[in-house]
């Protein structure tokens, strides 16, 4: 198993689509990417969508397949994890899909203000612990970075099973007066299947089978200077 990771981290630095960054220019907020995603990567005009905490890239993948009017750029510290997906981004021959590895703590350091369209974070760790509750994708401090380059009718899409992140987020976006586009805590059993645009996760496929319901969440900013953090 240790030779078949080692394989992959040497590979992946050979693959075209995939970024990988010292973070020491970062902490200086010095990067060269910001604002250069389309003119430096994808040679189109297209809108960029994010996926945060991607992991195999699976929802990233199939995202890209289905809108290849779109530029698609999967996020995630896991190398390992990462390879799968761009391994098969470059099977499938697709050109509209970039995989960045690194810490999601820094991603305002790698895009530039209004440059990106679309976030989605797709089952993230809930962090339950509430000592911990900074840590969750969807906490104002993260939500405060992705302020700083999603466009101002930029839409934020949350899935997850989780009832303490999904109810968590729900309340700091009516707390912070976000719009509140679509909200279901039955995905499949709601009229907003095709909101999500009815991909499913291996994960998610195992959810469902245990009958766990999918809880879905579409916001935006709405023109909010900041975001402030609940109690809840």
């Amino acid at each position: 198993m240790a030779k078949d990771k080692l394989k992959r981290f040497t590979e992946l630095k050979t693959f075209s689509n995939v970024i990988e960054h010292d973070i020491k220019p970062l902490l200086n907020n010095q990067n060269p990417i910001q604002g250069k995603w389309k003119s430096m990567y994808f040679l189109n005009g297209n809108p960029i969508v994010l996926e945060l905490g991607c992991g195999k890239g699976e929802y990233t993948i199939q995202l890209a397949e289905k809108y290849s009017d779109r530029n698609f750029i999967g996020i995630d510290i896991k190398g390992a994890r990462l390879w799968v997906g761009a391994k098969q981004a470059i099977e499938k021959k697709l050109q509209n899909v970039i995989f960045l590895r690194t810490r999601i703590d820094f991603i305002n350091s790698f895009f530039a203000s209004d440059e990106v369209d679309e976030i989605w974070i797709t089952f993230p760790d809930p962090q339950e612990k509430n000592r911990r509750k900074e840590r969750r994708l969807t906490s104002s401090a993260f939500l405060n970075k992705y302020k700083t380059f999603l466009k101002k009718d930029g839409r934020i899409n949350l899935k997850t099973d989780n009832d303490i992140l999904y109810n968590y987020t729900l309340q700091l976006i009516k707390k912070n007066n976000l719009k509140l586009l679509n909200h279901t805590f039955d995905l499949y059993n709601s009229e907003l299947i095709d909101k999500s645009h009815a991909i499913t996760t291996f994960y998610e496929k195992k959810f469902l089978i245990e009958n766990k319901p999918i809880h879905f969440l579409q916001f935006t900013f709405d023109g909010i200077d900041y975001i402030k953090e609940t109690n809840v």
